[in-house]
């Protein structure tokens, strides 16, 4: 109980903003909510000022404090996502077909192919020793 009554400040006079414990913020106002939980509910933050913050400790924090830090937006204000044009998803599935395709062989596979080996196919079979799987028209048919 300690450590959340450490950040535990509503009124935001300790940090700047409303601040409130992990998991603690639905109970006080439950129109917040951070920028993953608006993107799956098809909202952008887009324009939206942080309304307050979430914090708690962690050994993955990466500081001295080993304190973590989330924003949190007004689910009230925020406006739905724009959908992409076109020329957006055509670039996106060609940029996806590139990351499937073998730089060497030009094979498809239906895994990302790590640029660490050059986007090549991957070992121990490399590029002459399989055959290339199917399943990759759909993406073609988008790409063109």
């Amino acid at each position: 109980m300690a450590a959340s009554a450490r950040f535990l400040d509503p009124a935001g006079s300790r940090y700047g903003v409303p601040t409130y414990p992990w998991g603690w913020s639905a109970v006080f106002d439950s129109d917040l909510a951070t920028k993953s939980q608006l993107r799956r509910e098809g909202l952008s933050t887009a324009g939206l000022e942080v309304a307050a913050q979430i914090m708690w400790r962690s050994n993955r924090a990466g500081n001295r404090s080993g304190v973590r830090t989330a924003a949190l937006y007004r689910r009230s204000l925020a406006r739905p996502v724009r959908p992409l044009t076109p020329a957006q998803e055509r670039a996106l599935a060609r940029a996806h077909l590139a990351r499937h395709t073998c730089t060497a062989c030009g094979r498809l596979w239906d895994l990302y192919l790590p640029t660490g080996n050059g986007r090549r196919c991957p070992p121990p079979f490399g590029c002459e020793q399989i055959e290339a799987p199917e399943g990759f028209e759909h993406v073609l048919a988008v790409a063109a």
